[in-house]
């Protein structure tokens, strides 16, 4: 099976202008710098539309690890204590930073009217795992510990990604039920990465050079894992978890004309099964 690709017009020019990725780690910074190009029209307007405040900070990483970059969005104006999102960019964990999620985290501050924290984490192959997990996750501490400070209600934290950050925030829904705490109230799961064994259907469907193929998926989940061997942990590949009781509630939307398509169906089924409250959207 052959997914075809069927171009917006509006944004055929922006897609013309895109490298074939190929071996995403020899042409990474090209790779790179093309998306933040593509990106930077959109951060414009959306700064425009959604004025939420911004900030940056930089908050301890894990122990004996890089302090960690985060940008916080409050809503205009933010009243009393607010729920809270620990955001996770995609990017295939090779790409992304914290102007990726821009658009998406000023949009969600504004309409939701809730506080969003969006973490860049350390990128592979720089930075295999579990450095990226582990980041995320002391993210989440952070924001548990500081919420009197920062003004969120540390009784509702939710956690979502796009892609690598799905796959990363259902990689920290795992780690903080197994290290009991901090307490997620919510995962937001957009056609996330979860499993690198591409094994079905739809893994072996996109093939175009210009989009996240299956070569390309494949070479970037070998950057990621470093020289792993033999099993393969559930925080880097949340479907190899053998237990997914005790999650909190997800949402998964999953991409019809996407090579993860199917991992994402069967990831849903499977919370389902485990008695997780969770919405499937295709």
């Amino acid at each position: 099976m052959n997914i075809e690709l069927h171009l917006d017009p509006e944004l055929a020019a922006v897609f013309a202008t895109l490298p074939e990725l190929g071996d995403i780690t020899s042409n990474l910074s090209a790779v790179r710098r093309a998306a933040a190009e593509a990106l930077s029209i959109t951060r414009e307007t959306v700064a425009r539309d959604y004025p939420v405040a911004a900030e940056d900070r930089c908050i301890p990483g894990p122990e004996g690890a890089p302090d960690i970059p985060i940008r916080i969005y409050r809503p205009s104006p933010a009243v009393g204590v607010l729920p809270a999102l620990l955001w996770i960019h995609g990017g295939g964990f090779v790409l992304g930073d914290l102007d990726r999620a821009e658009p998406f985290c000023r949009r969600m501050a504004s309409e939701v009217g809730c506080l969003i924290v969006s973490v860049d984490y350390r990128l592979a192959p720089e930075n295999p795992f579990p450095a990226a997990v582990e980041d995320c996750y002391a993210a989440l501490k952070w924001m548990a510990t500081s919420a009197p400070e920062i003004g969120l209600d540390p009784g509702r934290i939710a956690i979502g990604g796009t892609s690598a950050g799905g796959g990363l925030a259902a990689a920290i829904a795992l780690m903080a039920r197994d290290r009991q705490g901090p307490e997620l109230t919510f995962q937001l799961l957009l056609y996330p990465c979860l499993d690198d064994r591409h094994t079905t259907p739809s893994s072996y469907a996109v093939t175009d050079g210009k989009t996240w193929n299956r070569e390309t998926s494949l070479r970037a989940w070998k950057a990621y894992l470093g020289n792993a061997q033999g099993s393969i942990s559930p925080y880097a590949a949340p479907t190899r978890a053998t237990d997914l009781s005790g999650l909190p509630p997800a949402y998964i939307l999953a991409a019809d004309l996407d090579l993860l398509r199917d991992e994402n169906i069967e990831y849903a089924t499977r919370l389902m099964h485990a008695g997780v409250t969770t919405e499937l959207h295709v």
